[in-house]
């Protein structure tokens, strides 16, 4: 799995719509989950809602992905 581009494309999604943006706050995981296509391993959630919510915010994600890939 590319947590970056994950990341990355669900920011590019979400970040574009704010029907999104709402389900994104509402339940993250699961609106990334259908957005990626992937099922989230358990345990890497809270760090990529983090991710995705911090390129939102306009923070860099680099340094949180790049601690959660040392988790895989």
């Amino acid at each position: 799995m590319d947590i970056k581009k994950t990341i990355d494309d669900v920011v590019a999604k979400v970040k574009n719509d704010p029907d999104l943006l709402k389900k994104f706050q509402d339940d993250p995981v699961k609106t990334i989950e259908s957005l990626s296509g992937i099922d989230i391993p358990d345990g890497m959630e809270d760090k990529i809602v983090a991710g995705v919510k911090s390129a939102l915010s306009g923070n860099t994600a680099s340094g949180l992905i790049d601690k959660v890939k040392n988790l895989l």
